[in-house]
């Protein structure tokens, strides 16, 4: 998610330690940052391809919860060969605060993809309530033509996000420093649609899920005795939930917190390494989904390993059975 220097309004003390403007030779620490961020898109890239092809390629995959998955993955992989490169390059120019057309457009990528990946995760949340709460419905409920409305959605508004951030950055730099649609949008509007709302719609339904997930465990504990196993499945979905959730406000709650506050620290602007910290923790989601969402689940752990060691290129094995 894009921050912003100067936020018309909501200023950032630009201090940039990287940039070329304070910085004749990128300085050891500099150089220790790209290599360690470059590193992350590599994982990015690398994870959520894991995914993308492991549900193209194995039929067991093709189901309708697996295409949210595999839309969040391709949000996720965009977010690593585009975002994360394209900001990498920029950084050293102080990119986010200089208010150049190159700097706008990638603020409207990152924007847009990151968007696109939280309402994804939400749209997967939907489809798990629907899973644990209501099963006897879900398969009509959750059915390809509903996936296809869900993921159509999200990347309709994402894109819609992402133009409306594009043209007010480009229209802010003709209205000056108290550009108040600039200000609406960076601090209120983006942060809301982008954040704010899925998160609380992610909450809601996260801890219906899990009172839900108990109740059911205590009514199977009464009627087959068998407490361990469901003490034990209680615990690995409670664990599940708070992981997804833990991970996930981990890395996106400190930067909208920082974002949506800013306006009211006009005497003490917020430093720009702050800012840009928070914004690659943000960034640093997208390579942990696919540990988060995949890994978790037996049979993408099978796939990932038949697709790194090059089993699939030795024969056909699309419709072999994954534990």
């Amino acid at each position: 998610m894009a921050s912003e220097g100067n936020m018309n309004g909501s200023k950032v003390a630009d201090m940039n330690p990287c940039s070329a403007a304070y910085n004749s030779e990128p300085s050891v620490l500099c150089l220790l940052l790209y290599v360690f961020l470059g590193i992350v898109s590599f994982i990015t890239v690398c994870g959520n391809l894991l995914v993308i092809i492991s549900i193209f390629y194995f039929k067991q995959l093709h189901t309708p919860t697996n295409a949210l998955i595999l839309s969040l993955a391709v949000a996720d992989l965009l977010v690593g060969l585009l975002v994360f490169p394209f900001t990498m390059v920029l950084f050293v120019n102080s990119c986010s605060y200089s208010g150049n057309l190159a700097c706008q457009v990638r603020g409207s990528f990152d924007v847009s993809l990151s968007t696109c990946s939280i309402l994804n995760l939400c749209c997967i949340s939907v489809d798990r309530y629907y899973a644990v709460c209501q099963p006897l419905t879900y398969r009509s409920k959750i059915n390809q033509r509903v996936v296809l409305i869900m993921v159509t959605f999200c990347w309709s508004l994402s894109a819609i996000i992402g133009i409306i951030y594009l043209v007010v950055e480009m229209h802010s730099q003709e209205c000056g420093e108290e550009c108040f649609a600039h200000i609406f949008v960076v601090t209120s509007f983006s942060p809301f649609f982008s954040f704010y709302m899925p998160v609380v719609i992610m909450l809601c339904i996260y801890l219906k899920i899990l009172i839900v997930a108990q109740r059911q465990a205590r009514i199977i504990h009464n009627t087959t005795k068998s407490g361990a196993a469901v003490s034990r499945k209680e615990r690995k979905a409670t664990k599940t939930l708070a992981t997804v959730m833990g991970v996930f406000l981990l890395c996106w709650l400190p930067f909208f917190i920082c974002l949506s506050s800013s306006p009211y620290f006009q005497k003490d602007p917020v430093p720009t390494s702050l800012f840009e910290a928070l914004n690659w923790l943000t960034l640093s989601n997208s390579m942990l989904n696919p540990f988060i969402y995949a890994f978790f689940y037996s049979w993408f752990r099978a796939a990932f390993r038949m697709i790194i060691c090059g089993k699939i290129f030795r024969g056909d094995f699309a419709n072999s059975k994954l534990s």
